[in-house]
């Protein structure tokens, strides 16, 4: 009997663990999130297959013209004219072959081209991706912060439960009055408020990141883990502006751009030379039996020199070289309105973190302590309490416009400079 009961424990204590471990939250870092975003986002990888599309172009561009078989059957009697002389007495069958040659190396720029559109197309995936990330990483910030901010206003609660915990024990001690006590117990609704909020907020911010990632996981199974602070050292501005140049792909498409352009030009110019087309054909002739010939068919471009197509690549070469000039100007505009950005949020957070925060909790404190014991108001009191949980927020607030900037800088220059 005692071992049936001992395994009916144990069998109960595996479902209750089972049962807690499948709810367990699972919290991802920054590079696991990316990952899975990466292998599952639908916009990314339909972007891929656009490349890949530009691959098969590069296919058909390298093609050489195919040749021409004609066959002929010519001089059939359908009347004949007297016995012996059947329908194909007089047949004259003949076959003849022909080739358009490409000349001016039309086939080889022709793969140029197509290979240059696909390296076009390869660096506006990459910034495709950037911008993607961007928003992912906006995403997971919010999650960090909504995290923050919860554990703030859920702490803020507990300190207040306490605080009303003591109050209660001085009314009934007769040390305040009971419009006190009450006006106490109203400024609950506040802290109370604040974490429905921040309920609300880190919900909101889970769904959205989940959304980037195609996942349809439950909110309550899935978390983020990450360090929610700031750095105060910076890399020197020129050291990010010449990362950028290198780095940002939408410069590098530019660049290419201009390059496929050179390419097209060249192309529109061979296309405007002459391509002969040579024939070879043989047949039997019943006077002269069996006979061969040859052909070469040679277009006369007295009109049509392709000069349309000449002058608009040769316009297409300066448009791309004015749109790259545009690139150079807008990394350079990206780059340092994030640095400013960021070098704005590190001025405001360091003495958040050297005095502010330390001072916004020795005088809640301090406070506290003087009005449980007589030597301050309640107005001083609630005072010292908005104003412990305002200072709070706004360092949770600057430390995820920190984040957010620095966000904001590495997508301008193309790859993470800044954790």
């Amino acid at each position: 009997m005692c071992g049936l009961v001992r395994r009916c424990c144990f069998v109960v204590f595996l479902v209750a663990g089972m049962g807690q471990t499948g709810l367990a939250q699972r919290a991802f870092t920054w590079q696991e999130i990316r990952g899975k975003f990466e292998a599952s986002n639908p916009t990314l990888h339909a972007g891929q297959i656009g490349v890949e599309e530009f691959h098969a172009d590069e296919i058909t561009a390298n093609l050489r013209p195919n040749p021409n078989m004609t066959l002929l059957a010519d001089q059939i009697d359908p009347f004949p004219g007297g016995p012996g002389h059947g329908p194909f007495a007089f047949l004259l069958p003949s076959a003849a072959f022909s080739y358009l040659h490409e000349r001016r190396h039309k086939r080889e720029l022709r793969l140029e081209s197509a290979q240059g559109a696909t390296k076009v197309a390869t660096s506006q995936q990459d910034d495709l991706e950037r911008n993607l990330v961007f928003n992912l990483r906006q995403a997971f910030i919010q999650v960090l912060q909504g995290k923050a901010v919860l554990a703030l206003a859920e702490e803020n609660l507990a300190y207040y439960d306490h605080v009303l915990d003591v109050n209660r024990d001085r009314y009934k001690a007769g040390a305040i009055a009971q419009v006190d006590l009450d006006r106490l117990e109203l400024q609950r609704v506040q802290y109370e408020s604040d974490v429905q909020s921040a309920l609300v907020g880190l919900r909101t911010a889970k769904i959205q990141l989940l959304a980037f990632l195609d996942d349809q996981s439950p909110i309550e199974k899935f978390d983020v883990a990450g360090a929610f602070d700031f750095a105060t050292q910076l890399v020197p501005l020129e050291e990010v502006r010449q990362a950028a140049l290198d780095a940002r792909p939408d410069l590098r498409a530019a660049l290419q751009s201009v390059e496929k352009a050179k390419v097209d030009h060249r192309l529109a110019v061979a296309n405007g030379s002459t391509d002969p087309t040579f024939s070879l054909d043989g047949g039997r002739n019943p006077p002269i039996d069996q006979y061969f010939g040859v052909n070469v068919s040679i277009p006369l471009r007295i009109f049509d020199r392709n000069q349309g197509e000449k002058l608009h690549t040769q316009l297409d070469i300066e448009r791309n070289n004015r749109l790259l000039e545009a690139s150079r100007v807008q990394v350079f505009s990206d780059v340092d309105t994030g640095y400013a950005t960021i070098q704005s949020n590190v001025a405001l957070l360091q003495p958040y973190k050297e005095r502010y925060l330390a001072q916004a909790v020795r005088v809640r404190d301090t406070i506290a302590f003087s009005y449980q014991h007589g030597a301050a108001s309640l107005l001083d009191f609630l005072n010292a309490q908005a104003d412990y949980r305002a200072v709070q927020l706004n360092y949770l607030n600057l430390v995820g416009s920190y984040l957010e900037a620095a966000n904001q800088l590495n997508m301008a220059v193309g790859h993470e400079v800044l954790p």
